[in-house]
């Protein structure tokens, strides 16, 4: 598991890239500088580490393109020591910049083979999770409820209320919602009963399984 000087320097021309594309946030930009995406993906896929490109991962989904795992993380405005849980763990890329940032980190994965994957991935590269659980996304973790922010990966067909319930107060839910192409969602939740939206354009994701059992 190297991480070479020529990764590092491929970094940071995608860190410049991102800028070109819109992403401001200076902590976000930071992470992704530091975090060997590389690593992330099947040895084959090396040379396209560091394109703005979503690239295949085990179980048929995709680690997301980088200027999508920027969009959502400024979206959430992590903050140092807040409460994040994340739907679809996946290659364990979007996790790894949401413990860069220093958030307390529980994330949900569907897929078996990726959930054992990336557990034991995660930690060897130094990033902590509070909690990786394999489960069902669509009912989030109503005993680590209320986050400060929520982060789906992949895409929802509806919004499901659980997510919305277990958002604290000003807290907010960065979710890619529809079937075939996805509109990026946020919700902040300003009450108890009361949250706005604010949609960001069309994305694309892999869909977001949902526990049939």
């Amino acid at each position: 598991m190297k991480d070479t000087f020529k990764h590092q320097g491929l970094r940071q021309q995608l860190v410049a890239i991102l800028k070109e594309k819109g992403i401001t946030d200076d902590a976000t930009l930071e992470a992704i500088g530091k975090i060997p995406r590389h690593l992330f993906m099947d040895s084959s896929f090396l040379d396209h580490a560091y394109q703005d490109k979503a690239f295949p991962i085990a179980a048929s989904q995709t680690i997301s393109q980088p200027y999508t795992v920027a969009f959502q993380t400024e979206l959430m405005e992590v903050k140092k020591g807040d409460k994040v849980l994340e739907i679809g763990t996946g290659s364990g890329y979007q996790t790894a910049v949401l413990c860069q940032l220093g958030a307390k980190v529980f994330s949900i994965e569907r897929q078996q083979e990726l959930f054992k994957i990336t557990s034991r991935f995660l930690p060897k590269l130094g990033y902590r999770a509070k909690k990786l659980i394999f489960g069902d996304g669509y009912k989030g973790l109503v005993e680590e409820a209320p986050f400060e922010s929520i982060i789906v990966t992949a895409g929802a067909p509806f919004v499901p209320k659980p997510l919305l319930a277990q958002l604290a107060i000003g807290g907010r839910l960065v979710i890619p919602v529809g079937d075939d192409v996805q509109i990026m969602t946020l919700f902040v939740r300003t009450s108890q009963k009361d949250f706005e939206k604010t949609e960001f354009g069309e994305f694309r994701f892999v869909p977001l399984l949902e526990d049939k059992n």
